[in-house]
């Protein structure tokens, strides 16, 4: 494998993390309390998410997710030209049109992983929901960092189990190996690959000062700062848009 095909592949194994291999009760070990999909992640989210409810994975499901960074993305894949709808709104409306289905809350004000989590928290809090142990689908790009944000904000008995939306991998010349729908474009894809390890390092660059109190310490392995090294030689990291920091 060519070490440019085995740089990206190695972000994307560190950032998409899945810990079952799919979402069903007998694979998570029972059915859990909430299963929470984010608006971060690309269309093929909400279809990953219709199985969980499909296979009665979660006593209840949330939708988080206002606007932000990959709001825009998600509109043209959804082929959508309503501005007014949230991440979390268009998600509901492609769940309850393909498959029929509809999800017991929304949230629609959270503009960054930041709040995505304390605000799903908050509206778990407030309606009364048991939340001890909780499914997480997030992007490929962003699955990691979720995991942290929700270690950093629960308590230390809280089961969490992280279940990627995808894991798309890519071959020899770069070229996707069975892209899921509405998959981004390879530079966008390793930008925000590149961007998450930044964020995940602990350190005077990364989360050190600037995430201190929004995730837990992350463990970033040699590989993978290697691996983001040789790709920074020919992309670039994805930069917080201040519009969305909050």
């Amino acid at each position: 494998m060519s070490q440019a095909a085995w740089s990206v592949n190695t972000l994307v194994r560190f950032c998409a993390r899945r810990d079952v291999a799919e979402l069903t009760p007998a694979a998570l070990g029972g059915v859990v309390d909430v299963a929470i999909l984010f608006g971060g992640s690309i269309l093929a989210g909400a279809d990953v998410f219709a199985a969980a409810m499909r296979a009665g994975a979660a006593r209840r499901y949330l939708i988080v997710g206002g606007q932000g960074h990959t709001t825009d993305a998600l509109r043209r894949a959804m082929g959508s030209d309503d501005s007014a709808l949230t991440e979390a709104a268009l998600f509901d409306r492609y769940l309850r049109r393909r498959y029929g289905l509809a999800v017991d809350l929304l949230e629609q004000e959270s503009t960054n992983c930041g709040n995505n989590v304390t605000n799903a928290l908050a509206v778990l809090r407030a309606e009364g929901v048991r939340h001890e142990w909780l499914v997480l689908v997030q992007d490929a790009t962003m699955q990691q960092r979720m995991d942290a944000g929700f270690r950093r904000q629960t308590a230390p008995s809280t089961r969490i189990v992280n279940y990627a939306a995808h894991r798309t991998l890519v071959d020899d010349a770069l070229a996707y190996v069975d892209p899921p729908a509405g998959m981004w474009p390879l530079d966008r894809y390793v930008s925000l690959l590149l961007g998450e390890v930044r964020r995940l390092t602990d350190d005077a660059n990364g989360y050190g000062p600037a995430g201190r109190g929004f995730i837990a310490h992350v463990d970033v392995p040699a590989e993978v700062r290697l691996a983001a090294e040789h790709l920074s030689a020919g992309f670039t990291a994805r930069v917080a848009d201040a519009r969305w920091a909050g």
